[in-house]
């Protein structure tokens, strides 16, 4: 099963987002997990390494894929 990581910051956009995707996402193929990096600033290291710039955002393997822009990862990080 691949892996998906949903990466968002819990602004409206970010909520939205997460509502949308998730309930499109086939869980028999993905295992999903939602990463809110207001509650997680620990992860935000991660996020980045994997290529996200802003949120919310979508990363399926080396893929990111980028929504409706939020916020940048600097506005993230405070």
């Amino acid at each position: 099963m691949e892996k998906a990581v949903f990466y968002h910051a819990g602004c409206p956009v970010c909520v939205n987002a997460e509502e949308r995707l998730t309930e499109l996402i086939d869980r028999n193929r993905y295992d999903v997990e939602i990463v809110h990096l207001g509650q997680a600033r620990g992860r935000i290291a991660e996020a980045e390494a994997a290529g996200v710039k802003s949120v919310p955002a979508l990363v399926l393997g080396h893929d990111v894929l980028h929504i409706n822009h939020g916020a940048t990862m600097a506005e993230v990080k405070g």
